[in-house]
């Protein structure tokens, strides 16, 4: 697991990432996508995934980040529209 160094300016406890997660992102090529959210996006979806109880929970989550990555434009499930 690592934790990213932009996370410092975060309030709420910096979420480790998971193997699994990494792994999905390099396998589906969209790590650099999820490195240019902000960090507290990064981390609410780390969160969020490692919160759920149950592995098809946890996947279900997963795909859901990974989805939204690759449409781009949502963040959890709402309409984000980045500063540029």
């Amino acid at each position: 697991m690592t934790v990213s160094p932009d996370n410092r300016n975060l309030t709420r406890a910096i979420q480790p990432m998971p193997d699994f997660v990494a792994q999905a992102l390099r396998q589906r090529n969209l790590k650099q996508t999820y490195d240019r959210r902000p960090a507290h996006q990064r981390n609410d979806y780390l969160a969020w995934i490692d919160r759920a109880v149950g592995d098809a929970t946890k996947t279900k989550r997963l795909n859901q980040m990974l989805h939204e990555l690759q449409i781009g434009g949502v963040y959890m499930g709402m309409e984000w529209n980045p500063r540029k």
